[in-house]
């Protein structure tokens, strides 16, 4: 590949990338901060230690699991909105065996971990089964479903599982230490949880890039009506990737809840499934770029919470910065598809509407 491929193939994310970085220094520069400094203290607040390091690395895993999971359902075509569900039943899951199982720490963590997954495979299967034969839309399913499990986190940590005569929101007692995931040194860093999330990206890669189940799920995503009528069965295929993204999200939720809280929390998602969402748009919907991108996000997530200390700025900046940048990345590819749509003398429209197998005749 020459240079001139290389730049036709990156443009898009340069520019996006360019336009994101002179906004962020506009808002900095607005809210009276020098953009340079504000950039160093997030980058030392991510890096600056070994403890920092392995703090951003324990938001990456998860993050990570769950963008991982969605290019799975993204690639049927499905918005598997109700991730952030599956993150917190993956969770509960793992927690159950955390508790109530007893034995050495390669077991525990080993069942805790499949248990995650299982969980959040079950639940997003149930929004799968809503959206393949009862016609719910999946945004709309995943979304109840993620209340659902919510409402369930907050009752066990207030009710069954609450700390003995204790009920507070701040969480469940904690886990048996052999249940937790083994930690490098005196920091927070679980090497399990980054090998998992290191494993996940290599398996969805291969999944999609690979396999004639990762080709058909694509074929399915791109014209479910097609797909249909070639014998492809894509009421399975659908049910399939709700499971397996959903099970990558619980995993997710596995590790929160045993690697980095150690006992189950109300807001035990951390909001990492919608992130994720953002990952997987920025990411373009590639396997090989979530791990660098969700370590971008990992560092501004991590770092900014020195802003308030260093600069006087409120933590969320750095979330606004991460919005910035997907939303230029979004307009910047809404804009490359419009371009080539135009020059292969498309009309420009709104999508296809999505069908279910039961409407294929």
């Amino acid at each position: 590949m020459n240079l001139a491929d290389l730049w036709k193939r990156s443009r898009t994310g340069v520019l996006a990338v360019a336009m994101a970085l002179v906004v962020g220094i506009l808002l900095l520069l607005v809210a009276g901060a020098n953009p340079f400094e504000a950039l160093g203290v997030i980058i030392d607040g991510s890096l600056g230690s070994t403890a920092r390091f392995g703090d951003t690395l324990m938001v990456w895993a998860p993050l990570v699991l769950a963008a991982a999971g969605l290019l799975i359902t993204f690639a049927a075509g499905l918005w598997n909105i109700g991730v952030e569900g599956q993150i917190v039943f993956g969770a509960i899951a793992a927690s159950l065996v955390a508790r109530e199982v007893s034995g050495p720490t390669w077991l525990i963590v080993t069942l805790a971990l499949l248990a995650g997954f299982v969980g959040g495979g079950f639940w997003a299967f149930l929004a799968g089964l809503l959206r393949t034969y009862g016609k719910v839309n999946e945004i709309f399913g995943g979304l109840g479903l993620f209340f659902v499990a919510q409402a369930l986190a907050v009752y066990l940590v207030l009710g069954p599982w609450k700390r003995p005569g204790v009920a507070s929101t701040s969480g469940t007692e904690p886990f048996p230490r052999e249940s937790w995931l083994p930690t490098l040194g005196s920091t927070r860093l679980s090497w399990v949880a980054v090998l998992v999330a290191v494993i996940a990206v290599l398996v969805v890669f291969y999944l999609l890039r690979g396999t004639r189940f990762g080709l058909r799920l694509k074929a399915v995503g791109k014209n479910m009506r097609s797909a249909f009528l070639l014998g492809i069965p894509t009421g399975r295929y659908m049910l399939a990737a709700f499971a397996l993204g959903g099970g990558l999200a619980g995993l997710a939720g596995a590790v929160q809840a045993t690697g980095f809280h150690h006992k189950l929390v109300p807001s035990i998602s951390g909001g990492y499934g919608f992130l994720a969402i953002l990952v997987a748009m920025l990411a373009g919907y590639a396997a090989r770029w979530i791990a660098p991108i969700a370590f971008v996000f990992a560092m501004l997530a991590v770092g900014s919470t020195l802003l308030p200390l260093k600069l006087g700025l409120d933590s969320s900046v750095g979330g606004v910065l991460q919005g910035v940048l997907v939303l230029f990345t979004i307009l910047a590819q809404g804009w490359q598809a419009r371009r080539q749509d135009r020059s292969d003398g498309m009309a420009v429209g709104p999508p296809e509407t999505p069908i279910v197998p039961g409407e294929v005749g």
